[in-house]
C-alpha cells in the first residue's frame, strides 16, 4: 500500500479513537451520572456507580494521548503542504492538553471527596457533595473554554487538507466551518449560557466535519502521492 494512504489510514483509525473516547467522557458519562442544579443526585449517581465513574477518568486519559496522536500524524502526513499551518495547527492541539489532565485531575478530586475516606470522613457529606459539584461544574466550565480550542485548531486543519491535493477540497471547508461553529458555541456558553442549547442543536450538522474527515481517511485513506505530483504536473 502507497506510504500516503497506509499514513492516512492509521491517521483515521487514531481520529476514531479520539473521537470514540472524547464522546464517552464529553457525552455520554455525562448523560448518565450529572444530574443539573441537584449536588445530591449527582453525588448519588457517581457513588452507584463508582466504576463507570472511575473508567470515565482513565478514558479522559487515553483521549488525551489519542488526540496527541492524531495531530501528529497529520502533521507528517501534512508538513509537506504548508509546514508553518503543520506547526500552527499542532501549536493549538499542544495548548490544550494541560487542561485535559486539569479536567482528570478535578474528577478525581471530586470522586475522593464523595468516598469521604481518610481526613475528609471528618467533613459533612453534604459539604463534601457541595465541593465534589464545584471541580465538577470548574469541569463543565472549562469545557466551554476548551471548545474554543478544539474549533482553533481545526482552521490551520481545514487550510492543509483544502491545500493538499489528497484529501478532497470539501472536507477542509467543512472543517473550517467547523472551527467557526465551536468557537461559536464556545463564546456562547462563556457570555450567554442561557442560549447554548439552541446554539448546539442549531450547529450540530457542522460539528460532523471531524467525522467526515475520520471516516474518509479510515475507509479511503488519500491519494498516492505521485498521482497527485502527476496531476499537478499535468495542470
Amino acid at each position: 500500500m502507497n506510504s500516503t494512504k497506509k499514513s492516512a489510514r492509521m491517521t483515521g483509525f487514531l481520529y476514531l479513537l479520539m473521537i470514540a473516547t472524547g464522546v464517552f467522557s464529553v457525552m455520554y458519562v455525562p448523560g448518565k451520572l450529572m444530574v443539573r442544579g441537584d449536588a445530591a443526585a449527582t453525588a448519588a449517581n457517581i457513588l452507584a456507580s463508582q466504576s463507570l465513574f472511575t473508567i470515565h477518568i482513565v478514558n479522559q486519559l487515553f483521549s488525551v494521548l489519542f488526540f496527541l496522536s492524531v495531530v501528529l500524524v497529520l502533521y507528517f502526513l501534512l508538513k509537506e503542504v504548508d509546514k508553518r499551518l503543520a506547526v500552527l495547527m499542532v501549536i493549538l492541539v499542544l495548548i490544550q492538553i494541560p487542561g485535559g489532565v486539569w479536567s482528570v485531575m478535578n474528577q478525581i478530586t471530586a470522586l475522593e471527596l464523595l468516598r469521604g475516606e481518610d481526613f475528609w470522613s471528618t467533613v459533612d457529606r453534604p459539604l463534601r457533595e457541595a465541593l465534589a459539584m464545584s471541580f465538577l461544574d470548574l469541569n463543565g466550565k472549562g469545557t466551554n473554554a476548551s471548545e474554543l480550542f478544539w474549533g482553533l485548531w481545526l482552521f490551520p486543519l481545514g487550510l492543509l487538507v483544502f491545500r493538499s491535493g489528497f484529501l478532497p477540497r470539501f472536507l477542509g471547508v467543512w472543517l473550517i466551518i467547523n472551527c467557526f461553529a465551536y468557537v461559536t458555541i464556545s463564546l456562547t456558553g462563556l457570555l450567554a449560557p442561557q442560549y447554548s442549547d439552541i446554539v448546539n442543536t442549531i450547529a450540530f450538522p457542522t460539528l460532523l466535519g471531524e467525522v467526515a474527515l475520520m471516516l474518509w481517511l479510515l475507509m479511503m485513506g488519500a491519494k498516492p502521492k505521485s498521482l497527485v505530483d502527476a496531476a499537478s504536473a499535468g495542470g
